[in-house]
């Protein structure tokens, strides 16, 4: 029969024959060729540090070249749709974090769900935001913010980077019952120099990018966004603790793969990062950026997941808040 089609001109419809068992074994040779994780945000971000630590955890893992590759624009949205609609084989990832994933769609007009529209892999790391001042900016607790702030609405300044950055010090203004100035900048590190130059008197940080002022005397750590202290900074009060006691804002991120990509692919992964995170040396890298590093199953982190775009999208509609 092969032979036969062979001499006329069948070629395409022989190789039909056999073809489903090459192609399954191309499909268990994942992966075969380089992969990619795109991250939404600029270089040199919380975003682009944590895509740059699990690099090389995947590269050994699965014996392939992971390439990260920066798509930013539109406050994460770009680069987050560019993988929500790139082909589910396991070759395009996205590293997601928290505002783009499940925040963006409750602000902004964007062209994917945050939930609906990817495969989720694996939390990769959470961490918190620092609230900062200028040390010639006359605050130094919580309380002395929202009465400066009180005292002189509409003339207190702070700045963010977009996603949760910029958004801490929204739900901060809505909470306290302030106005104040959001200036948004391209990127963490120009948002937190900005406050060290004067040219904003307050900044929402990540705690990365606050960390290297700390204890400088350029910026005064005023309290963390997120609901408990953290080890590293032990003296730093939270913001719940320190007048607002229902303010809680903590960012993450995590690996997410378009959705429709094979269980077992998805799984490797997943396998591959939690083994990887358990290593001391990949623990120290995120302590020394002020992360939690993650590695829950993708069960666990597509229902964290769900609950985030839950949580932001009944609050934006309970408050109505929206970055200005």
């Amino acid at each position: 029969m092969f032979f036969k089609l062979l001499r006329t001109g069948g070629i395409a419809a022989a190789l039909m024959l056999v073809a489903p068992g090459a192609l399954q074994a191309q499909d268990k040779a994942w992966p075969s060729r380089p992969i990619e994780i795109v991250v939404p945000y600029a270089p040199g971000g919380i975003g682009d540090i944590v895509a740059r630590i699990i690099q090389p955890i995947m590269q050994d893992a699965l014996k392939a070249n992971v390439i990260v590759v920066n798509k930013t624009g539109a406050a994460g949205s770009l680069g987050t749709e560019f993988v929500a609609r790139a082909a589910p084989d396991g070759y395009t990832l996205l590293l997601g974090l928290a505002a783009p994933q499940t925040l963006n769609q409750h602000v902004y007009k964007v062209k994917y769900d945050g939930v609906k529209d990817f495969a989720p892999i694996t939390l990769v790391n959470s961490n918190p935001m620092v609230l900062m001042a200028n040390p010639n900016v006359p605050v130094k607790t919580v309380a002395d913010v929202i009465a400066l702030a009180k005292a002189n609405p509409g003339k207190l300044n702070f700045s963010g980077a977009g996603g949760l950055t910029s958004y801490s010090g929204e739900i901060f203004k809505q909470m306290a019952g302030v106005d104040m100035m959001h200036i948004q900048y391209k990127g963490g590190a120009p948002a937190v120099t900005a406050a060290v130059a004067g040219e904003v008197q307050l900044t929402f940080a990540n705690y990365s990018d606050a960390l290297q002022w700390m204890g400088t005397g350029r910026l005064r750590p005023i309290a963390l966004t997120s609901a408990k202290r953290y080890p590293q900074t032990p003296e730093v009060p939270t913001i719940a603790e320190s007048g607002l006691p229902k303010y809680n804002v903590e960012g993450w991120s995590g690996l997410f793969a378009p959705a429709g990509t094979p269980p077992e692919i998805v799984n490797k992964i997943a396998g591959a990062l939690r083994e990887g995170f358990k290593n001391p040396a990949i623990a120290k890298k995120f302590e020394a950026i002020g992360a939690v590093p993650g590695g829950n199953s993708p069960e666990e982190f597509k229902t964290f997941v769900a609950a985030e775009a839950v949580k932001w999208g009944d609050f934006v509609r309970r408050t109505g808040i929206k970055l200005e």
